[in-house]
């Protein structure tokens, strides 16, 4: 029954959900001030209070265990980086979500110190002192048996299915345009054995258009653009609900023979019975799935499969 309600949902949310493309990149603020909320929310899940100073020094105290020279500016840049830049070496949140997989097979969209002590708990029966960075190193030995992280450069191709799952309910008579839709990465996916989206990653929409549900048995509309999911790098890959991945959420309902309760579900569809009957809201519950597609040709960092 629970596996039938699954299907029923997925053909659902592919008739009732239409993707726009999103026209530009997602703007990074690459102010001081931007960058260090951003380590902060990534380092303790929210900002800390006081002058860019004390906030950095503490920063460093906790992360590094020391304060590096140079000005405030190359300072924030150095963490921002050790976080969040995979270029010369696996960015923090990279390690962790590796480390999360390897332990737990999927990810969370803790912060970096929650995330620490809740793999210390699994792995050693409680959180551990001493630096972030000397923590996180220590988890990646235990987690892969002393070896480095298998970090390999992969390239996700155009229209590669993403199977998530809402954490945003859709309640048409609720949302107004602009409203972010979060959800989450409900299976693992794989490019020739390298792991490229993991299970429990986040991703974000925006709801473009809502029409309510009218009389005359007019049914509501929403239009949601899935368009950025994270990948197992901590990049952001753009993503929308193209017609690859509404074949596929047909294609699961018809094998599972719920084509017909979906069609009873959604009422005659082209019968208007009268002037004063309102049309169908849509209502989808938290934790309903559905597919979605990568729209281009993306390289990211993956994780071979087979080191877990």
């Amino acid at each position: 029954m629970l596996k039938f309600r699954k299907i029923t949902s997925l053909l659902l949310a592919g008739m009732f959900f239409f993707s726009t493309v999103m026209v530009s990149a997602q703007e990074i603020d690459n102010t001081v001030q931007g960058k260090l909320v951003a380590i902060e929310n990534g380092m303790y899940g929210h900002t800390q209070t006081g002058a860019l100073l004390e906030r950095t020094n503490k920063l460093e105290k906790d992360y590094l265990g020391m304060h590096p020279t140079g000005t405030m500016i190359s300072r924030i840049d150095n963490l921002y980086n050790i976080l969040y830049d995979n270029t010369s070496a696996p960015s923090a949140i990279t390690q962790l979500n590796a480390i999360e997989w390897a332990v737990t097979h999927e990810v969370t969209m803790n912060s970096i110190q929650a995330r620490s002590e809740q793999l210390e708990t699994v792995i050693e029966g409680g959180p551990k002192e001493g630096t972030l960075k000397k923590r996180i190193a220590k988890l990646g030995e235990l987690a892969f048996g002393g070896v480095k992280i298998p970090l390999v450069q992969t390239s996700i191709p155009t229209d590669t299915l993403v199977k998530i799952a809402l954490v945003t309910p859709i309640k048409s008579q609720e949302l107004k345009v602009g409203d972010t839709i979060k959800y989450q990465v409900a299976e693992d996916v794989m490019i020739n054995g390298t792991l490229v989206f993991a299970k429990g990653a986040p991703g974000t929409g925006t709801v473009n258009k809502v029409t309510q549900a009218r009389n005359f048995g007019r049914d509501a509309k929403v239009e949601i653009g899935f368009d950025q999911t994270t990948a197992i790098d901590g990049s952001t890959v753009t993503t929308f609900l193209g017609e690859k991945a509404k074949q596929e959420m047909k294609s699961v309902a018809m094998a599972a023979g719920a084509t017909v309760a979906g069609m009873v579900l959604l009422g005659p569809i082209g019968v208007v019975t009268g002037a004063f009957i309102n049309g169908k809201n849509i209502n989808i519950e938290a934790g309903t799935e559905l597919y979605i597609q990568t729209k281009e040709d993306t390289t990211v960092f993956g994780i071979q499969a087979a080191a877990k």
